[in-house]
């Protein structure tokens, strides 16, 4: 599956912890989903707190996670210091608290859980930048890796000025940096990031090959352009700029959408495993999110614009991590453990290492609460929402107990 030699793998021990607190940061998120409606606003200081909880705690855990064992694959040459990332997820986990807790309860702590957060991810950096330098053949998604971290690094260093104004008081405009901050860091890393790993996980896992790539690397382009045109209109704050900046980034969307679509019809395995299920799911949420952005960017609604943001964060993210993981960990425990044994004796397939019964609840309950919660979200209904934040929320105990379940595999 993943072309790894033990030389460039990184330590079981290694990668393990970034799963396991992803989804505690999961769950934990999940649970407090209920405390807003449909009705938040994305200046509520309270919603502010959660998405950091959930997009640091969650999401980017789990992306440096996966990172550590997918550089080597991608980049074709082993990390310079795979050390570096037992310094990552502790200063991201305290920095991720910290922050919350700033947010939350006590603003003059949040620029310290800002500078643990920025410390974990100038590690990332480091060792990704570095190892970047080793690389000898330059394919797309190793020009995404090179762009998306430089975006990265846009992106912290203007949440970390937003959290030194909200903290201490240095002089920031918060509305008129956050959306950019969050356009570098969703759009210009998160998103450009799933792009580029997808041309390799999506043809690897569906067993798909002799499609067109000219669709993604328009889409890559494009993207790339819109978040700079975002970037360059916070700079000179002109809304006509940013209008064009978003319409772009979700032309980009449409292109990705087309090659997805693209890989999907030249797949060899049909089955349709919780893999297959959470992509489906995953890449129709991000066209639900396309549609709604594009209302809510003619309309400037802001419930629409929650919508739209709510689809792609959970909708998309969530499910393209969440199915990802019932392939990645099994991976990782087989080659762990059992690579070794090859040959010496039976080895379990990597299809009966992940719980089949927990992973459908997970993708059945976490389904219907995106699906129910965005409705609500759509109709302005407090009812629909709460209701489908508790979906999500039984969804997440079943994903920490699934992924406690991979972890704990053949022991």
């Amino acid at each position: 599956m993943f072309n790894v030699s033990r030389e460039f793998a990184p330590p079981f021990s290694l990668i393990a912890p970034f799963f396991v607190l992803g989804s505690i940061f999961y769950l934990v998120a999940a649970f407090l989903l209920p405390m807003f409606d449909a009705h938040t606003t994305h200046f509520d200081i309270a919603l502010v707190g959660w998405a950091h909880l959930f997009l640091l705690g969650f999401v980017m855990m789990i992306i440096f996670g996966a990172m550590a064992q997918l550089v080597p694959v991608v980049l074709e040459v082993g990390h310079f210091s795979v050390d570096f990332y037992y310094l990552i997820w502790p200063f991201l986990a305290i920095g991720t608290i910290v922050m919350v807790a700033g947010f939350w309860l006590a603003p003059a702590v949040l620029p310290y859980g800002g500078l643990m957060v920025l410390l974990s991810m100038l590690i990332f950096l480091a060792d990704t930048i570095l190892t970047l330098r080793k690389v000898e053949r330059v394919s797309l998604t190793v020009k995404t890796v090179a762009v998306t971290n430089a975006f990265l690094l846009l992106g912290i260093l203007v949440g970390f000025a937003m959290a030194l104004g909200i903290g201490v008081g240095v002089g920031v405009d918060i509305t008129k940096w956050l959306n950019a901050h969050i356009v570098l860091v969703l759009g210009g890393y998160v998103t450009l990031t799933i792009m580029g790993m997808s041309l390799i996980l999506l043809p690897m896992f569906g067993l798909s090959h002799g499609f067109d790539e000219k669709p993604i690397n328009r889409s890559f382009k494009i993207m790339v352009g819109g978040v700079l045109l975002y970037l360059l209109a916070s700079l000179i704050d002109w809304d006509g700029l940013r209008f064009v900046a978003l319409l772009t980034m979700l032309v980009a969307m449409g292109f990705y959408l087309y090659q997805i679509w693209l890989i999907y019809k030249t797949r060899a395995r049909k089955e349709n495993d919780i893999w297959f299920k959470s992509m489906a799911f995953g890449y129709g949420s991000l066209a639900i999110s396309v549609i709604i952005g594009l209302g809510a960017l003619l309309s400037g609604s802001e419930h629409l614009g929650l919508a739209a943001v709510w689809f792609l964060v959970m909708g998309f993210f969530t499910f393209l991590i969440n199915g990802h993981l019932y392939k990645i960990i099994p991976f990782l425990v087989w080659f762990e453990r059992y690579s070794p044994l090859v040959g010496k004796e039976r080895v379990p397939m990597l299809a009966e290492m992940y719980p089949k019964k927990m992973a459908d609840y997970e993708f059945w309950f976490s389904a219907a609460g995106v699906a129910i919660a965005g409705l609500g979200l759509l109709v302005g209904s407090d009812t629909l929402f709460k209701a489908g934040a508790a979906f999500i929320a039984t969804g997440a105990v079943f994903l920490l107990t699934s992924v406690r379940w991979m972890l704990k595999f053949g022991k």
